[in-house]
């Protein structure tokens, strides 16, 4: 079995595949990632300690990296090759197509495509849409992770559609949710404080301008409440200086990438988000699974794990008001509570090992039909 992906960086699309991979049944099974990109090897190094061969293409010469790609999986020769990226599945599917024993194709989207009123990327958008439409009509299966991502234009031209939500580790989430003190101290988070957790790298679509507005409002009326901004990306530094310029220096600190971010997570007292749009944010299944509530932003596929008012609070995109408010009500002790425990009893509904055992069974079904042909 071989999987392809653009990145093995600490984003959503990577963590969902190790984490899946990690728990995947593999008697008389072997299974290889190849990915283009790695910026950091926390990822590749879980994989290979779970006993998981990775081919890492980053030294190769970025123009070269996709004739790479094409040779590095022909000499694989999969049973089912399973790609999580639009840009390496175009590449792969018509030379999959003219190999004399070509694998089941597979493609898992993790995405829905952005909107955008630049001319520039409605373009770029469009060419895009088109490549994905190709490649869907040659996939053998195509998996959604999301019911908003089934319903996308991403998907469209898909023959065989399957939808699956992914999922984390809960007793992992569970098992640093106990521990949250040490994180805490290590993190230089006062016992007593109220601590908010924003895990997001800086990129246009997290709105990290609307979270600070937010977070104002919230430590104007709170002065147990600290922030702790985790990620990294183009727009770091502008919020940093926007941080300044508030006079949130002290309360609203941003830490960077930050290595198992779902630990940071478990330590919170909530999670929240601020996104103009989003897919189904690992981020929120990790807090679920620690039992953590989540505020955020009513977009993308958020309310297909969010229930507001039970594991976490929904507000008005796009407005800073909406948000602080829900932040400041999550925070009052008895509806804080009922979230909490309202998150805990929805962990179960975000357990990864089901999705591993629903992809082995799928794995199986389709190489079992290659073989025959």
């Amino acid at each position: 079995m071989c999987e392809v992906v653009k990145t093995l960086d600490a984003g959503g699309v990577e963590v969902l595949l190790v984490e899946r991979l990690r728990r995947a049944p593999r008697v008389n099974k072997d299974y290889t990632v190849v990915c283009l990109q790695a910026s950091t090897g926390e990822l590749i190094d879980r994989l290979r300690a779970s006993g998981i061969a990775v081919v890492d293409l980053s030294p190769d010469p970025r123009p070269l990296v996709y004739a790479r790609l094409v040779r590095v999986v022909r000499r694989l020769a999969p049973d089912v090759l399973n790609v999580h990226s639009p840009t390496p599945a175009a590449a792969l599917w018509l030379s999959a197509r003219l190999t004399p024993r070509r694998p089941v194709l597979v493609s898992t989207v993790h995405y829905c495509h952005r909107p955008t009123t630049v001319r520039f990327r409605r373009l770029t958008a469009a060419a895009s849409m088109a490549l994905d439409y190709l490649t869907r009509r040659l996939d053998d299966r195509t998996v959604a992770v999301s019911s908003q991502v089934a319903r996308s234009p991403s998907v469209r031209g898909a023959r065989r559609l399957l939808t699956r939500v992914h999922g984390v580790d809960v007793a992992e989430q569970r098992s640093w949710a106990l521990r949250s003190g040490i994180v805490r101290r290590r993190f230089d988070v006062p016992e007593e404080a109220f601590l908010v957790v924003c895990v997001a790298n800086f990129r246009p679509e997290k709105n990290h301008a609307l979270l600070i507005r937010a977070a104002a409002t919230v430590l104007a009326e709170r002065d147990d409440a600290v922030f702790l901004l985790a990620g990294d990306g183009p727009l770091r530094e502008d919020v940093v200086r926007e941080i300044e310029r508030r006079g949130l220096r002290d309360r609203v600190r941003v830490l960077g990438r930050v290595r198992q971010a779902g630990r940071l997570v478990a330590a919170a007292d909530l999670l929240v988000l601020s996104s103009h749009y989003e897919g189904l944010p690992v981020v929120v299944m990790e807090a679920l699974a620690a039992g953590v509530p989540v505020v955020s932003t009513d977009v993308g596929g958020i309310p297909e794990l969010v229930s507001s008012g039970w594991n976490g609070i929904l507000t008005e995109p796009e407005s800073p008001d909406a948000l602080a408010a829900g932040i400041l009500r999550a925070m009052e002790p008895a509806v804080h509570r009922r979230l909490r425990s309202g998150a805990a009893a929805s962990a179960e509904t975000v357990e990864m090992a089901g999705t591993a055992e629903w992809f082995e069974s799928l794995y199986e079904e389709l190489a079992q039909t290659a073989r025959r042909v």
